[in-house]
């Protein structure tokens, strides 16, 4: 049997020597709080070192990123954007001519103090044909740097400020597109019809009278009556014009009664005949027909017999669910049938005279 240990009792100098070990592992004095506390009020320390000022400068940027990316996301920042990644064309445009002597100074102020407007575009639904940014207003602006930036050598102007939009449609951009250029720069009364037909054909609106309304909706009822003249001459000749824009407002709509009183092909083919190398050549080339129109015989000076104005008649026009509508013509030298509408074009009228020959034509079996 294994022989038991004796316990034997501590002296008072072994019990002091306990004593003292257990005073040096614990906290002394009143209030003692648990480990778990002292763990929690470290983490706390580590998680906000920052003191009150800077904190407080941490949420005022947190804040204002947040801010400036709302308004970047609304288009109320300008960005930079690469002028190769801008289609100018992505919409029609209603500017046709840049006139240079003011090309020439609005370069010549970019290089000198930088752009001070930027331009604003949108990114269109189809970026593969339209590009990644489609130009809505600045046209002109955008043309200026990128010959900047041609003659740098493509080595400066590679950029430029543009207000990144959001339209809720096409139309919208249109519109904003059209009001640009009427503030900036003032468009000539062919511009204004051709900025309505050409939105009309593109289907941006169902009709010209839509078009009209909602593109020059601040002007009075007379102008936009005039704006849809302006929309005729371009639908009937502008394929023709060598100097559409040249044309004034009474110009205009001389021409436009011309071409309802139904002497559109005349007027094309007195275009197609002469060499015209002027706007006053081209005037004076449709002058007579203009007063043809209105009754009045050419100025004897020119030479010739006077002309007799013709007696139009056009028949119902009818409309078809395509949108294209057609009406009679009758002339003293015949009949003519003429189509209207942005689905109307080459291709349609080809079918339309297989078929008026099959019809006419003596078909034989």
């Amino acid at each position: 049997m294994a022989k038991r240990r004796q316990l034997e009792v501590p002296s008072a100098e072994a019990l002091k020597e306990i004593e003292d070990g257990f005073a040096r592992e614990t906290p002394s004095g009143p209030g003692l709080r648990p480990p778990i506390a002292d763990v929690v009020a470290d983490a706390a320390m580590r998680s906000d070192p920052l003191p009150a000022s800077e904190r407080a400068d941490a949420a005022r940027d947190k804040s204002e990123a947040r801010q400036l990316r709302e308004a970047l996301e609304k288009g109320l920042v300008a960005r930079e954007i690469p002028i190769h990644e801008i289609t100018a064309d992505a919409l029609t445009r209603d500017r046709i001519h840049l006139d240079e002597e003011d090309m020439v100074e609005l370069c010549t102020s970019i290089a000198a103090h930088g752009l001070r407007l930027p331009i604003e575009v949108f990114e269109p639904a189809n970026p593969e044909v339209a590009g990644k940014y489609a130009l809505i207003s600045g046209f002109r602006r955008l043309a200026a740097i990128r010959r900047l930036n041609a003659m740098s050598g493509g080595e400066k102007h590679l950029t430029i400020a543009a207000f990144v939009r959001q339209p809720d449609s096409i139309a919208d951009s249109v519109v904003a597109m059209v009001e640009e250029n009427e503030i900036r720069t003032g468009l000539s009364q062919y511009e204004r019809g051709r900025a309505a037909a050409m939105a009309v054909y593109d289907g941006v609106f169902p009709s010209m009278d839509e078009a009209v309304q909602r593109l020059f909706g601040s002007a009075s009822k007379a102008k936009r009556s005039k704006i849809r003249s302006f929309a005729l001459v371009h639908e009937e000749l502008g394929d023709m014009l060598n100097f559409a824009t040249h044309l004034n407002e009474r110009q205009c709509l001389r021409l436009a009664a011309a071409l309802r009183a139904g002497l559109a092909q005349d007027i094309r083919r007195v275009l197609e005949d002469h060499v015209i190398e002027t706007p006053e050549a081209e005037w004076a080339v449709l002058v007579p027909l203009v007063e043809q129109a209105e009754g009045v015989g050419p100025d004897p000076s020119r030479g010739g017999r006077p002309k007799v104005a013709s007696k139009v008649r056009k028949g119902e026009q009818i409309s078809l669910a395509n949108g294209v509508s057609i009406e009679r013509i009758e002339r003293p030298e015949g009949y003519a049938i003429q189509f209207r509408g942005a689905a109307v074009n080459s291709e349609m009228i080809d079918k339309v005279i297989d078929h008026i020959r099959y019809l006419l034509e003596e078909v034989k079996e």
